[in-house]
This record gives structure tokens, sequence and C-alpha cells, in this order.
């Protein structure tokens, strides 16, 4: 059934004449787009791996958010209304949770890019359909489809440009990821809702015209030659050319070309995540690959320098400062080295993907909170030296100071913590974000639940 037979809704005669009159746009009749692999069975395969991977991509990107600990006002962006995800405690167990999320949401992100591409490859023709609706519904699907489109494509822009620190879009990275990725959301769950019996009815039928093979359609697709590769039966979304081209690459080439480059992508990404030789694989984040040797010779996303840290603030005149209400204790370094020393196997992961496991010691900080006679704290305020910046403080939840494994870290795989690693005290605590574990720390306010 050709454009020109197909029933239009009201007002028939508006779509009618829009019809009559194409703008002169080369392909809209489809001259352009004679590839005999699209079609519904291969658009519906890229469509499941994404039906798979996406709803991780977006889970792990929002558990994130929810790491930051929200109800401190201190995620980004602050206000979301009712966008909000349900306030909770982030958990301390497993120590390494947000080293798991967050590097799915980049990893996994990063390994679906060429699966994105090729589903937008598959279903081109429509983006050239003349009229581009045909009833008002059609219009709500089109309008639907360009914040799915624009969403994923915007989201992937903005994430490696991050992982880059290539802020080149002159926006805050945080507060338009973040409501981008509520407008993919609404058009991905929408278009699940749409699309999912019609994906569902080609992955069943198989690429095959008529029956043949379609007792194992897969199977049967990847063992098809190029010189057998036929289009698909003519179907309702116009995706099959009418006048197709001579195969060149057969769908099992297809398949193979996008799965070997998502298999690149994430070779050149794992590392990231993982320490030892496979971390100098990771050639797509700039501070994932090992920057040096010895006990401090793991990555650093901010250093002494940038933060602007003066170093006498850093020397002997540097003082800890704890506070609960009226009460205050300060504290030298050599006096923290004299208290009961902690040891902890913690990893430390940031927001742009990368994390590395480390052995740290110092003071657990509830034995600091009890040094202002604060046994059962809600929270702990942390600032830092740095005077600027969005991350020279944080506020931890009460299951974070009270962990037993949460420390001002002193030291670091046996050595002194370098400058950039937060010389002379630092923050660590079981899978809370990297930025939050504040570094050259300066202060320590704990309050209790009478506090306000």
């Amino acid at each position: 059934m050709g454009l020109t037979d197909r029933r239009t809704g009201f007002p028939q005669r508006w779509w009618n004449a829009l019809e009559r009159h194409p703008p002169p746009i080369p392909g809209l009749r489809g001259d352009r787009w004679r590839s005999p692999l699209r079609g519904p069975w291969l658009t519906a395969v890229y469509g499941a791996v994404l039906l798979v991977g996406l709803p991780l991509v977006i889970i792990s990107g929002l558990l994130d958010y929810a790491a930051y600990s929200p109800q401190f006002d201190q995620a980004f962006p602050r206000e979301v209304g009712w966008l909000r995800l349900p306030p909770f405690d982030w958990p301390t167990r497993p120590s390494w949770l947000f080293r798991v999320t967050q590097g799915l949401h980049v990893t996994l992100g990063i390994i679906l890019i060429p699966v994105v591409l090729a589903k937008l490859w598959s279903v081109i023709p429509k983006l050239f359909v003349w009229p581009p609706a045909r009833s008002l519904a059609q219009v709500l699907e089109r309008l639907s489809l360009l914040l799915l489109v624009g969403g994923i494509l915007f989201e992937i822009a903005t994430g490696l440009l991050n992982i880059q620190y290539a802020y080149l879009f002159g926006f805050d990275f945080y507060t338009a990821h973040y409501f981008g990725a509520w407008v993919f959301i609404g058009a991905f769950v929408a278009h699940v809702a749409l699309k999912l019996p019609r994906m569902r009815s080609a992955l069943r039928a198989g690429p095959a015209s008529g029956d043949r093979r379609r007792a194992q359609p897969f199977r049967a697709a990847l063992r098809t030659p190029v010189a057998d590769t036929r289009p698909e039966a003519p179907d309702p979304d116009d995706l099959v050319p009418t006048t197709p081209a001579a195969p060149t690459v057969s769908r099992r080439g297809a398949l193979a070309l996008v799965g070997g480059l998502s298999l690149l992508l994430g070779a050149l990404t794992i590392g990231q995540v993982l320490d030892g030789p496979l971390r100098r694989t990771a050639l797509l984040l700039p501070r994932g690959r090992q920057p040096g040797s010895g006990p401090n010779g793991f990555p650093v996303n901010r250093t002494a320098a940038a933060a602007n840290i003066n170093p006498d603030e850093t020397g002997q005149r540097w003082r800890l400062t704890l506070r609960s209400g009226d009460r205050t204790v300060t504290l030298d370094r050599p006096r923290l080295l004299a208290m009961d020393q902690h040891t902890a196997r913690l990893p430390i992961a940031c927001v742009e993907g990368w994390s590395t496991l480390q052995t740290w010691s110092g003071v657990r900080l509830r034995d600091l909170a009890a040094l202002v006679d604060v046994s059962a704290p809600a929270s702990a305020q942390v600032r830092s030296l740095e005077k600027a910046g969005q991350f020279n403080q944080a506020i931890l939840q009460a299951n974070q100071v009270l962990d037993g494994d949460s420390l001002l870290a002193l030291r670091v795989n046996g050595a002194d913590l370098s400058t950039d690693h937060g010389f002379p005290a630092r923050v660590i605590v079981p899978a809370l974000p990297g930025v939050h574990n504040t570094k050259w720390v300066a202060e320590i306010s704990f309050r209790t639940g009478t506090d306000g």
C-alpha cells in the first residue's frame, strides 16, 4: 500500500494538501534509502539490545544522583521540583556500590553508542517521510520520537564531553544532563509502550520473506551470506526500500560491525574501573590511567594547584577543628597520628567513571565525633581548605559517619598522603562519591538530631 492510499485523519484535506506539495528535499520519496538490510527485523534486533541496556544506564544514573545525598541539597542540580527522587540514606555497604553504579553508567553508556547509531541508521527513512504525519495521533508520536532521538543524542554528547573535561556547551553539565535524562526517560517509556508489540512480531518473523527459515530467524540471518541476502517483505512502517540496491554486506556482517565497535569501545573504557595493567588500556579517559608509581600513584581528579591550596596551610600550621554545638576541639597531625589508627581497603570512584581500590589508614570518624561528646551524630559537615568550588565541603549521613571503615585518612598504602591526594588529611567513606571524600580537611562539624 503506497503513501497516497493510506487513510488520513482529521482534517483530511490538510494532510492531503501537504502530500501534494512536498518541499524540495532529496530522499522524501525514498529514492536515497535503498539498503536491502533495512527492515523491521534488523531494527528490532538493535531495539532489543537497547531495551536491555538503556534501562541499566538509566537506573545506574539515577542511583548515582541519589548517592550525592540530595536530602542535604548537595546533589546537582539542587532544585529539581517534582523530579526529586524519594529521599533515602545512601548505604555504605557494599563498599564498592558507587564504584559499580558509576562505572556501569559510564562504561555501558559508551558501549551502547554504536547500537544507538545503528538503530538510528535503520529507521532514518522515517525522517524523510512526507507528509511527516497523517493525523493528530501521528503528530504526537512524531513529537515523542523527536524527544527520544534528541534526548539520547544530547545525553551521549554531554556525557562524553564531561568524561573528557571538555565543557564546550556553555551550561552546567549536571543540570542539563539530569533534566535531559528525564526528557529521554519519558520519551523512551512512551516509545517502548507503542513499539514493543511491533518489535516482538518482527523478531519472531525474522528477516526472510515468506515462510522461509521462520523456525529460527536469528540463527538463519547469521548464516545467510551476502549473495543470499534479500530485502524483507513490505512493512507498515515503510522501512523496507521499494527499490532495493544490491547487497554489499550481510545482516551478519552488519551485526558483527556494530558488535565489534561496541566491544572495542568497551575494551578502551573498562580499564578505568580496574586496577593493574588493564588501566593503561583506558585510552578514552584522560584521568583513568595510572598517573605514576609508588604508594600515591593512582588517579587524581583535582590537584592541589587547581584547588589553589596554599602550601603554608598544609604544613606545621595546619590544624583540624572538630565542632558540635558549643564544644570545639583542635588537633594537629601528630596528635591525630597518636590516636588509634584504623586501616581499610576501600575504593574511590568519580563521576567521570574511573575508580581505584587503595589501602587507607587514619582515625575513624566516629572516634573524632566522640571527642566532642557526640555518640550518635545525625550528620557531619566536612569543610576543606579549598576556598571555592562546588565540592569544597560535603555533608555526610549518620550511617556514613558511624561506619567502622569511615576514616579521616592520614596515610595511603603505608605512606603519607601526597598533597594532591589530600595531605594532611582527607575523608574516605565506603561507597561515597569521590568528590564527597573531601581533601585537605580543615573542619568537621558533627550535628545531632537537636541541632535543627
